[in-house]
């Protein structure tokens, strides 16, 4: 098992307020340094089947889960709402992106100390930050592994994350290659829409 999911799976007590703040302060900065991210990412779904694919990112609230070629799915948010398309049954899922926890990575007005708390992680060069809105369960919970690294924007790189949703069904993103402030055109956040379209509109 990697650093980054033994720090995830033991982490537990809340870190001490002065850590907290310092720590959601250097996320913070992180995040608003960041304008746009391209990585590769490997997703674990809670029967332990791998997916791997694309990440594209541009704040504000846009990003793009491009799949491997065969894959017949694509999540992607285009600046207003987070989309699921299945390909394949050709069925269309969307959600406001502040119902999402992925809305801490994509709105750079989210209010950090409002949605997220520092959590301790088993490996000291490691941060988490464990994200959920207290008000609105139902949207699910984000925890966000950082590692410190001198050299990446606001001194920190994410790994990826572990979201959870309100079935308690777990996913894992775990992401390498970056590159981070590369131009992207925001095309890159369009979607072909499967349904059939019906006639008279």
């Amino acid at each position: 098992m990697k650093p980054f999911f033994i720090g995830v799976a033991l982490a537990a007590l809340v870190a001490p307020a002065s850590a907290q703040n310092a720590d959601l302060v250097a996320v913070s900065t992180h995040l608003k340094t960041v304008e746009t991210m391209v990585a590769d990412f490997s997703q674990t779904d809670r029967s332990g089947r791998v997916q791997n694919g694309v990440l594209t990112m541009k704040r504000p609230g846009r990003i793009r889960f491009q799949y491997a070629k065969g894959v017949p799915i694509l999540l992607v948010a285009d600046g207003k709402a987070l989309t699921y398309i299945d390909y394949s049954v050709r069925q269309v899922q969307r959600w406001p992106i502040g119902n999402t926890p992925l809305g801490v990575l994509l709105d750079p007005k989210k209010d950090l100390a409002r949605f997220a708390k520092i959590i301790p992680s088993a490996n000291p060069a490691m941060l988490l930050a464990d994200v959920r809105d207290l008000k609105h369960p139902e949207y699910g919970t984000l925890t966000l592994a950082f590692t410190r690294q001198a050299g990446a924007p606001g001194g920190l790189q994410l790994q990826g994350w572990v979201s959870l949703d309100s079935q308690n069904n777990r996913t894992t993103i775990r992401l390498s290659n970056h590159r981070f402030n590369t131009p992207v055109s925001d095309k890159a956040f369009l979607w072909s829409d499967p349904r059939p379209k019906v006639k008279g509109r």
